[in-house]
């Protein structure tokens, strides 16, 4: 499915930037933003917060067989990556054999393409993840 250009736009600081929210009641890191604190609920303040995007490596899984517009990627690795400000991130694991990744590797932050809607078309960029 090919996203809106608002769509596109509108993820801009969550794709290029890592940005998320802490809730300075609890002090807990939620990715992506959300409005309110799954935790305090409406007690909690969120703010916006800058991750650093490094990390390591909660859980992964190797795709052999890509939905439509990623066949050329695989095979590739999904991650959940928990950042060191606590939160959780689901992202890609780049410029590695899928053999190398393990539970607890550190990994960093990369800015990659993501998808390409056509030759012509939208290029969708944001971040990855590659072993540290």
């Amino acid at each position: 499915m090919k996203e809106s250009i608002p769509l596109t736009w509108r993820r801009i600081p969550e794709r290029y930037r890592l940005i998320g929210v802490k809730c300075e009641t609890c002090g807990k890191n939620y990715f992506p933003s959300r409005p309110i604190c799954p935790k305090c609920r409406r007690k909690g303040k969120l703010v916006k917060v800058q991750f650093s995007g490094k990390g390591k490596i909660y859980t992964h899984t190797t795709i052999y067989s890509a939905p439509t517009g990623f066949e050329n990627q695989v095979p590739y690795v999904i991650a959940l990556i928990e950042l060191e400000e606590g939160a959780r991130v689901l992202g890609q694991v780049v410029d590695c054999d899928p053999k190398d990744v393990k539970i607890g590797a550190k990994v960093e932050k990369i800015f990659r393409e993501i998808q390409r809607d056509d030759p012509e078309g939208l290029i969708h960029y944001g971040f990855k993840f590659k072993l540290a």
